[in-house]
């Protein structure tokens, strides 16, 4: 049996648990806008539906999350997007295993919370 000659990915290889952490300490502070954004579903779209309740106090309407929620989600996924970007190019995973992992990962925190509180 011949190596393949030209290929070389061990290097690449290298560069998978660094994804992979880089993604669990971005789910960290990812925990204020999975917040933001379950606390947006359940009082507005789910309360519509009539799948929850609302938070009876309130009563701002959307102009705070336009203010405040938009943007804070908005950043948090520019920083994902630019911190995966370089990661992606250095790892052997194909593009449509390494989003959605990367993703799931960064959820972790977020899901870990849910559960234990």
């Amino acid at each position: 049996m011949t190596p393949i000659t030209g290929v070389n990915t061990g290097g690449m290889r290298k560069w998978l648990p660094t994804a992979v952490g880089v993604n669990l300490l971005l789910g960290i502070p990812g925990v204020v806008p999975v917040w933001l954004l379950s606390y947006f579903a359940v009082n507005w779209p789910l309360a519509a539906v009539g799948w929850t309740q609302r938070e009876p106090t309130e009563n701002d309407g959307m102009l705070p999350w336009l203010l405040l929620g938009g943007p804070v989600v908005a950043l948090f996924a520019l920083l994902w997007w630019l911190a995966n970007r370089p990661l992606r190019r250095r790892t052997a995973l194909d593009p449509r295993l390494y989003w959605p992992v990367s993703a799931l990962m960064t959820l972790v925190p977020s899901i870990t919370l849910m559960i234990v509180l």
